[in-house]
């Protein structure tokens, strides 16, 4: 069980790794596409915060309307008790207290509520701030991760073609392919030759050359009798001691 467990835990491992290879492969491809798509997404988060906000806030002012009158009107009787206390009306003044206490109960079942509500609405609105702002960051960022990634892939096009590797259609490369196969057929043309010549008759090629040996010796034979027929005859020399002549005298 254990073999098993680690054997499809390896699986696992492959396969997840091929689908993060083939995920960053399309990433990759499509990388402006992605990128204008996150800042799409964090504008949806926006529209759908700003919603939510606005839901909030409408429910806040309605609490706060309900609020604000039941304010109101407890001000409104207590101004009423007043009016009637200057009437000399003591029953009719406490019938408006208790008319205003009524008011005010309404006024503290409610206060919490409305604090509530405005403390989400204040908390949305500031979101909602914090994400324009970010979205504003965002699309600056995009436009200049596009421009950076732009120049990237066309360096590292130029180093590959100055280096001659890169991708099959690689102009430098497919000449150097050229180059070679042009090299293989001449490689090829002349091992035929070699064949086609190496049938020839070798005696007859060097009984001809032996002519022309034959030849140079006659020529330099010739030369040498020019020479020797050039060159001026030698008087005879005299003996070194000759006897006295006739005449001479003892």
């Amino acid at each position: 069980m254990a073999f098993l467990s680690d054997l499809f835990g390896r699986m696992g491992r492959v396969a997840r790794g091929e689908a993060n290879q083939g995920v960053g492969a399309i990433e990759d491809a499509t990388f402006e596409a992605t990128v204008n798509q996150t800042v799409a997404d964090m504008k949806n988060d926006l529209n759908n915060v700003v919603r939510a906000s606005a839901v909030a806030m409408s429910n806040y002012n309605r609490l706060d309307a309900e609020y604000q009158k039941y304010i109101r009107q407890s001000q409104e009787w207590k101004d009423r008790a007043g009016v009637a206390l200057d009437a000399g009306n003591e029953d009719l003044a406490r019938k408006a207290l208790a008319k205003k206490a009524e008011s005010d109960e309404q006024v503290a079942s409610m206060k919490q509520a409305v604090d509530s509500a405005q403390e989400t609405s204040e908390k949305l609105k500031q979101q909602v701030t914090e994400l324009k702002h970010k979205i504003d960051e965002g699309e600056r960022t995009a436009t200049t991760l596009v421009a950076r990634k732009n120049a990237a892939v066309a360096q590292r096009k130029v180093s590959e073609a100055m280096a001659g590797v890169g991708s099959a259609d690689n102009a430098f490369s497919a000449l150097g392919r050229f180059e070679e196969k042009v090299a293989r057929e001449e490689a090829t043309a002349k091992a035929f030759d070699q064949l086609a010549s190496a049938g020839k008759d070798d005696d007859l090629e060097k009984q001809f050359a032996q002519l022309g040996d034959h030849s140079v010796d006659a020529e330099l034979a010739a030369l040498k009798r020019e020479r020797l027929a050039a060159k001026p005859a030698r008087p005879p020399e005299l003996p070194k001691e000759l006897g006295p002549g006739p005449g001479a005298k003892a």
